[in-house]
């Protein structure tokens, strides 16, 4: 088989620049440490409901820490615990998070709260609530066919308002 001057520069080229795209691939991923998840903190996702503090899901007052509460969630198919999660404004909030199934999504809508639940990983975010409202939950990572059903409610409510009435 012949195979004229320009096709074998352009196989060499070709084969070349795959080459060079698998090695930087493969530096970007292994080398660097590229990975899904860049929580350090990992748990059984078999066993959740055993593991403090996702044994006792929901909203936690704290003290001697840098926020003020500690919202904990676990999100299974198709469901947030808890549902509806209630905090005062302006209080400091720490968002810790994971999944018992598959990869869920934890975004608050009109905040800046946006995390990625997946099995075996605790997910956390610090958000100050500045705001009063109710804001939406939304699981925005694909998780099944009620996905579209998967919400919470967060509430930032102002206790000075509501003591007035």
């Amino acid at each position: 088989m012949h195979l004229h001057k320009y096709e074998k520069w352009w196989l060499v080229f070709g084969c070349g620049t795959l080459v060079a795209f698998l090695i930087i691939l493969g530096i970007g991923a292994f080398h660097n440490g590229t990975h899904p998840n860049n929580s350090k903190k990992t748990i059984n996702y078999e066993k959740v409901n055993e593991i403090a503090p996702f044994n006792n899901p929901g909203i936690h007052k704290v003290k001697g820490k840098e926020w003020d509460y500690e919202v904990v969630i676990v999100a299974s198919a198709f469901y947030y615990d808890p549902p509806v999660i209630e905090v005062p404004l302006g209080a400091k909030v720490k968002f810790i998070a994971t999944t018992k199934d598959v990869i869920h999504g934890f975004q608050a809508a009109g905040t800046n709260i946006n995390m990625m639940l997946e099995p075996g990983y605790i997910s956390e975010y610090v958000a100050e609530m500045n705001q009063a409202g109710e804001y939406l939950i939304v699981c925005n990572e694909y998780c099944g066919t009620g996905h579209t059903a998967m919400h919470s409610m967060l509430k930032v409510v102002n206790e000075n308002a509501t003591e007035s009435h």
